[in-house]
């Protein structure tokens, strides 16, 4: 049984509570490669919305489609985005992280925090896919030696895409997608993370 959007609705009224997510959401978008102002930035599986609002003030793109299959996660994040978003520059969506309902070629930067171990292998393949030649994505991924899911929760995790021991395994994912430039920090103990910065090629 996979991973579904009621478990996350569930825990939707306590997400912003862990200050992990936000922490390791500007760090991705604090570490990205200077660049103009985007046109489109993704944020998929936006959770709360912490990556969009990270990219919204820091990188001031013209448009940021944040996508999230939980329709209670993306409740939480409309509420914020009415003083965080006056602009209305972040179309948010409940729609499922693959595929994604965006055209080839079309974004400059794709986020995806604190996330990419539940959805699976075929979500970098996809981020490459809608990233324009020069394109920016950015995630993160637990450290296997910190990550400590219940027998249950394990259970549903996707079986095609293993939590990496070290920052070349992490690396790995990123060029296995056909992205290229990879660059990959470790955050501090006790809870660490790999963040990922990755390229498509001009």
């Amino acid at each position: 049984m996979p991973l579904s959007a009621a478990r996350f609705d569930t825990a939707a009224d306590t997400y912003d509570d862990d200050p992990h997510h936000l922490v390791i959401a500007r760090q991705l978008v604090a570490g990205l490669r200077p660049a103009p102002s985007p046109e489109l930035v993704v944020d998929v599986a936006t959770g709360t919305g912490f990556a969009a609002f990270a990219a919204l003030e820091a990188l001031t793109p013209r448009r940021v489609v944040a996508i999230d299959e939980s329709p209670r996660m993306v409740e939480k994040a409309v509420a914020k985005a009415a003083t965080a978003d006056p602009d209305g520059r972040i179309e948010w969506r409940v729609a499922p992280a693959i595929p994604l309902d965006l055209p080839d070629d079309g974004a400059d930067v794709v986020l995806c925090a604190s996330a990419l171990h539940l959805i699976g292998a075929a979500a970098p393949p996809e981020w490459r896919r809608v990233l324009r030649p020069g394109g920016q994505a950015a995630f993160s991924i637990p450290m296997a030696a910190d990550f400590h899911p219940s027998p249950a929760f394990a259970a549903l995790l996707p079986a095609d895409l293993a939590v990496p021991a070290d920052e070349a395994g992490a690396e790995r994912i990123a060029r296995a997608a056909g992205l290229e430039s990879v660059r990959v920090t470790t955050t501090p103990a006790p809870r660490r993370a790999f963040l990922v910065w990755a390229g498509v090629p001009v």
